[in-house]
């Protein structure tokens, strides 16, 4: 198979859910001890967490545009941006590799059952226009909660699951968000922080959810263990 390359660590708590989804997802499809071969960089948070804050988004998108390089130049075949939110630079990296980056957007979009979908995440994936026009470019209609709603939500990402606090209280108020949004008529709700479905299931929500984290990492396995399939 294929090296996949993962720029990681932004949380690492769902980084950690993206190399053990990984081989899982190896062992069960090829059996035994088979594992996944992949290369970990795994940033400080608060080196990247600093840039989104102050704006810096140019020092973001050089930071992890070098870094992506250092997993290609190590031999990844492929890479993820194991974050949602990062994806606001993945136009520098997908100019700045020469091995395919795969985008956590178009693996959100593949899976999505219907054409409406509702879009949950850090305040910045859900305000700002890259997320949902690569969701838009897939042929999606996308809705965005309320603001009251997106700002729980960020507070509950960076304030707890980034930390790696886990609350029975959160994921109700988290339940409560998703069925406001099942209620306009969404097909299926994106989440697009991938420390979400660290909280999150199924069962708590009365529409499908796509777990960026999880169909990202699977996009990457399939493509890894077909690599002529790969194009730049």
């Amino acid at each position: 198979m294929e090296t996949i390359g993962l720029l990681g660590g932004m949380s690492w708590e769902s980084t950690a859910l993206y190399y053990r989804t990984a081989n899982e997802l190896v062992r069960d499809r090829e059996g035994g001890l088979a594992s996944a071969s992949l290369l970990l960089r795994s940033l400080d948070f608060r080196t990247v967490r600093a840039c989104q804050l102050e704006d810096r988004w140019d020092d973001a998108a050089d930071l992890l545009l070098a870094e992506a390089r250092a997993l290609e130049s190590a031999g990844a075949g492929l890479v993820l941006l194991c974050t949602n939110y990062m994806h606001k630079v993945a136009p520098v990296l997908e100019a700045g590799l020469a091995v395919p980056f795969l985008h956590i957007a178009d693996a959100v979009a593949a899976a999505a059952p219907g054409p409406v979908v509702g879009l949950l995440g850090a305040a910045g994936t859900v305000r700002e226009p890259f997320y949902r026009e690569r969701l838009a470019a897939a042929g999606l209609t996308v809705l965005v909660p309320p603001e009251d709603d997106v700002e729980r939500v960020d507070a509950a990402i960076f304030g707890e699951l980034c930390r790696g606090v886990l609350s029975d209280g959160t994921r109700a108020e988290l339940r409560a968000v998703i069925a406001r949004l099942a209620a306009r008529g969404v097909d299926a709700v994106a989440l697009s922080c991938t420390e979400l479905e660290l909280l999150l299931r199924p069962e708590d929500s009365p529409v499908p959810l796509l777990p960026s984290a999880r169909l990202h990492v699977t996009a990457a396995v399939d493509a890894a263990l077909a690599p002529s399939a790969l194009v730049v």
